[in-house]
C-alpha cells in the first residue's frame, strides 16, 4: 500500500509527497489506521523505524479536518511528551514539514533557554505542543499552558523517560488532562515497569510490536574491535580517515571523555564537535545545525543525546565506549541505517568492558562480528597515527589543561 492510497486530505498528501515518502514503514502501516479510528496505541518499535511520522501524520490529518470548524483559541489539542530537548526539536520539525500545507500549527517548549519567546508563541495559539517535562510543568504552573482541551497525548521514547526519572512527572500530568482523550504510547523496549505505566495511561489499547526478536534495525552492519582503552583514539582516527566523506556519530560514556575525544581528533587534524548536557541549549542547537548542514562530519555525543540525534544520512556510529546499559547500544546504533539506508556500527571494546559487551550480545540474541586484527596490523594502526608521536607527558598535561578550562567555562556559565 502506498501513501497515495490512504484517504488523507489533499493538503496532507501534498506534504507527504514533498518529503519523498512513498510507502509507509511497518510501524506506520500498522498504527496509522488505528489512530485514525481513535483507538489507543501501545507500540514497541526500535529506533529508526519511522515512529514520529506514524503518529504525526494521522494526528495532523484529524486536526486539519477539525480546523475547518474550530478556532485555534479552543486550546492545545495534541501534547507530545519526550525525554530530551534535541528529540523535541526534531519531532517539532517533522510536524512542521508534514503540516506545512494545512492550518495545523506545532511548537516545542524545552528548558535551557529563555522562556519569554516561548510564552509569546503559546499566547498566539498552537495546536500541537511538543515538550520536555521540566519546562512544560513550569509553564503549566504559571498558567501559560492549559491542557484541559487535549484530544491526543503521545508519549515517545517512554522507556528513556523512565530511565531519566520522569515517571512522577508523567503521573502528575494526568491531573491536567481530560479523561476522554486518545493516548499513543511509543517505546523502543518493553519491561514490567513500562507495561505498568502504559496500562495506567491507555484504555483497551491496540498493542503493536515491530521486530520483537531483533531490537536493532536490519539495515545496520555491526562490527566489534578489541582494543586497549588508551589505543581507541588511534583506531577512531584510522576509520574516519579511511572514509573522509562519511558522517560519523561517536558515543562516549561521559562528558569529560567526549571532550577528550574531540581534543584527540583535533590533534590529528580531524574536525569534530561534542554534544552533551554540559553545553547550553544554544550551543547544542548550533552544533546540531552544523552537523545537519555537513559543516562538520564527526559528532561526539553522550548517551543523553542518543535519542535526540535524528539525521537521515549518518554513515557510521562508533561506540568509542561500550555503554553501561545494554539498551543504550540499541539507541546509539539506531542513529544509522535509518529508513531504507544501510549503516555501519563499530564498537571499541577494551578488556575491562567485556562484561558490558556480554550483556549487549545477550540483549541482541547474537554475537557481534569480531574484526580480526593481528598484532602487526594493530601496531601499524598505532604507529601510523599522528597522535602516536605526541610525548606522553605532554599529552597528559594537555588533558589536564583542557579539563581545567572546561571546568572554568562551566563555572562562568553558572
Amino acid at each position: 500500500m502506498k501513501f497515495e492510497d490512504y484517504h488523507f486530505s489533499d493538503e496532507v498528501k501534498m506534504s507527504i509527497g514533498k518529503l519523498g515518502f512513498k510507502k509507509p514503514t511497518d510501524i506506520q502501516f500498522k498504527t496509522i489506521p488505528h489512530i485514525l479510528r481513535g483507538e489507543d496505541i501501545l507500540a514497541i518499535a526500535q529506533t529508526g523505524t519511522g515512529k514520529t511520522a506514524a503518529f504525526a501524520i494521522p494526528i495532523i490529518e484529524k486536526l486539519h479536518a477539525k480546523k475547518k470548524f474550530q478556532s485555534r483559541k479552543d486550546g492545545i489539542k495534541a501534547l507530545v511528551m519526550v525525554p530530551t530537548r534535541e528529540l523535541a526539536i526534531q519531532i517539532d520539525d517533522v510536524f512542521k514539514k508534514l503540516a506545512q500545507n494545512t492550518r495545523v500549527k506545532s511548537f516545542c517548549v524545552v528548558g535551557g533557554i529563555d522562556q519569554g519567546p516561548q510564552i509569546q508563541k503559546l499566547e498566539e495559539g498552537i495546536d500541537v505542543l511538543i515538550a520536555t517535562p521540566g519546562r512544560m510543568f513550569d509553564l503549566v504552573s504559571q498558567g501559560y499552558i492549559v491542557l484541559s482541551r487535549i484530544d491526543f497525548l503521545v508519549l515517545d521514547e517512554a522507556d528513556h523517560m523512565l530511565d531519566l526519572g520522569f515517571i512522577k512527572d508523567i503521573r502528575d500530568l494526568l491531573k491536567f488532562l481530560p479523561a476522554k482523550r486518545q493516548t499513543l504510547f511509543f517505546s523502543a523496549t518493553i519491561d514490567a515497569e513500562i507495561k505498568k505505566l502504559a496500562y495506567s495511561l491507555v484504555t483497551n489499547p491496540i498493542r503493536i510490536q515491530i521486530s520483537p526478536k531483533d531490537p536493532v534495525s536490519k539495515n545496520i552492519d555491526h562490527a566489534l574491535i578489541k582494543v586497549e582503552q588508551d589505543d581507541k583514539r588511534f583506531f577512531l582516527e584510522r576509520i574516519i580517515k579511511n572514509y573522509p566523506e562519511a558522517r560519523f556519530i561517536v558515543f562516549t560514556r561521559t562528558k569529560v571523555r567526549a571532550e577528550r575525544v574531540v581534543q584527540a581528533m583535533e590533534r590529528v587534524s580531524i574536525k569534530c564537535l561534542s554534544i552533551h548536557s554540559g553545553k547550553t541549549q544554544e550551543e547544542r542547537n548550533e552544533i546540531m545545525s552544523q552537523f545537519n548542514k555537513s559543516l562538520i562530519n564527526v559528532l561526539v555525543a553522550t548517551d543523553i543525546s542518543a535519542r535526540g540525534i535524528d539525521f537521515p544520512d549518518v554513515d557510521f556510529v562508533v561506540n568509542y565506549d561500550i555503554p553501561e546499559q545494554p539498551e543504550n547500544y540499541v539507541h546509539r546504533v539506531g542513529r544509522t541505517g535509518r529508513g531504507i539506508k544501510r549503516g555501519k556500527a563499530y564498537s571499541f571494546c577494551s578488556p575491562q568492558e567485556d562484561p558490558l559487551l556480554l550483556q549487549i550480545e545477550e540483549l541482541l540474541g547474537k554475537k557481534i562480528t569480531l574484526v580480526d586484527i593481528g598484532y602487526s596490523d594493530y601496531s601499524e594502526v598505532v604507529k601510523e597515527s599522528e597522535d602516536a608521536h605526541t610525548d606522553w607527558k605532554t599529552l597528559m598535561k594537555q588533558m589536564d589543561e583542557a579539563e581545567k578550562s572546561y571546568a572554568q567555562r562551566k563555572r562562568k556559565k553558572k
